[in-house]
């Protein structure tokens, strides 16, 4: 019996069965993965955690049980060409035309403080930085910075939503009060790499800005003194049900319902099968924890001496699977349960379908897009999701509604995204001033043009 050890790597490879067949051992994608899916799926309660140097502060809430969900959430999307071009084609029509201001009879601005604003604030990059957030988080940051004498808005700075985590809300107001910006991969980061930023009222941000400025009387009809701060976030967030700090976004049922798991298992076996020339019968999973007990409870400690136990124990498998199908035979395997209570096995065998001779997985690989695609409010024949015979299908004037309804579908992002610009435009005193992200609509050849902008904004919802 031959072994592929040396081309896969040390923890994966291909044992030959006989007869044409073979098995896949893999390690190293399923503990990681099961990892990354445990940590996205775990909806236990989380303790804020406060960092050294910032005792006063409530501490922030962890996103996530490890703290890591977006930055697994981000892994997980890199790794699949469906859900990654999936989050792409949603941010560019979220971007639509981008962002548009323009005086109420349409005039050119001329006012110099206007068009030094923009001229100093990058609007393309700073609203496609917002689309992505957006689209891969439901929710955005917004920094706005104010001038020495704090009289005018003159800077606007996007935040990434993966580095924000959200202090622990105040419990007589329920606000959140802090932002917590560093690079959270590292775990808890240090006072010296983290950034705190005052949030301003979720729900009234210009009104919260002019009374912390004196500007207007607070709920208690006191006016306050001015406060010295210059720079403050504001929170643009998609509702969603019983998320109170970060939402979860609709597109993590599928790592919830096991259709991510399934994708990702397909071409590990089929990439298998084209460096072997052989049909993959098994695929065998194994934890990285496996190894790591097995080392530790026979006592091997030497690189060698893991290595010779790694290849017995593929002798083992390869004995057991070796005739399968013609006797009765019975695998023990040991588990464990995590802290949320969930059940990781730490081997587990899968019989591969070869009964479809050169077309393995076609079917499977589909309906795993197809559900992608659903889960992410894509349809595939706009971003190419549907293999086979079928992808031809739909007539362009089928694409071009799809298209429209998916841009029409975009305006309360666009909502929620304006909202910063509303409170600038509010707080400098930019009464005349219309902020719009114009939507795209791909028109009939009778039009003479290809694509036209419309607006779904009217002056008075400016």
């Amino acid at each position: 019996m031959s072994r592929n050890i040396t081309d896969l790597g040390y923890h994966s490879a291909v044992i030959d069965l006989g007869n044409g067949h073979a098995a896949y051992i893999n390690t190293i994608d399923f503990g990681e993965l099961d990892s990354m899916l445990s940590d996205i799926t775990d909806d236990s309660k989380t303790t804020p955690t406060k960092i050294s140097g910032y005792e006063s502060l409530r501490g922030y809430v962890p996103w996530g049980a490890s703290n890591q969900r977006p930055y697994n959430t981000i892994d997980l999307i890199k790794a699949d060409e469906v859900l990654a071009q999936n989050k792409h084609f949603n941010a560019l029509t979220c971007y639509a035309s981008g962002l548009t201001f323009k005086k109420e009879n349409n005039e050119k601005i001329a006012d110099k403080e206007i068009t030094d604003f923009f001229k100093y604030n990058r609007p393309v990059k700073y609203l496609l930085d917002q689309c992505v957030d957006m689209k891969y988080f439901l929710f955005t940051v917004s920094v706005i910075i104010l001038n020495k004498e704090g009289s005018k808005i003159v800077r606007i700075v996007h935040k990434e939503a993966c580095h924000c985590r959200f202090e622990s809300c105040n419990p007589k107001t329920g606000q959140i009060e802090h932002l917590y910006y560093a690079n959270f991969r590292d775990n808890t980061p240090k006072k010296e790499d983290t950034e705190i930023i005052e949030v301003l009222d979720y729900y009234n941000p210009i009104g919260d800005l002019e009374v912390r400025l004196g500007k207007i009387p607070d709920d208690d009809g006191k006016m306050r003194k001015p406060t010295n701060t210059r720079k403050f976030a504001i929170i643009n967030k998609f509702p969603t049900v019983e998320d109170k700090y970060y939402p979860i976004p609709p597109y993590y049922s599928i790592f919830h319902s096991g259709w991510y798991s399934y994708k990702r298992y397909i071409p590990i076996v089929k990439l298998a099968k084209l460096k072997n020339g052989t049909k993959v019968r098994y695929h065998v999973e194994i934890h990285t924890e496996y190894w790591k007990n097995l080392f530790k409870n026979e006592g091997i400690t030497t690189d060698e001496a893991k290595k010779d136990r790694v290849k017995k124990q593929w002798k083992d498998i390869e004995e057991f699977l070796t005739g399968l199908e013609k006797s009765d035979k019975v695998w023990i395997s040991d588990y464990y349960t995590d802290p949320s209570g969930k059940e990781i096995k730490y081997i587990r065998i899968n019989l591969v379908d070869t009964t479809k001779e050169g077309g393995d997985f076609i079917d499977d690989s589909a309906e795993a897009s197809n559900m992608m695609c659903y889960a992410d409010a894509v349809h595939p024949a706009m971003i190419g999701a549907t293999p086979g015979k079928s992808q031809g299908s739909y007539q362009g004037s089928v694409q071009r509604e799809l298209f429209t309804i998916k841009q029409s579908l975009e305006k309360p992002y666009h909502d929620i995204l304006l909202e910063p610009y509303l409170v600038i435009k509010e707080f400098n005193g930019w009464d005349d001033i219309i902020f719009d992200v114009p939507v795209i609509t791909l028109t009939t050849l009778d039009k003479g043009k290809d694509t036209e902008e419309n607006t779904m904004r009217t002056t008075n919802n400016n």
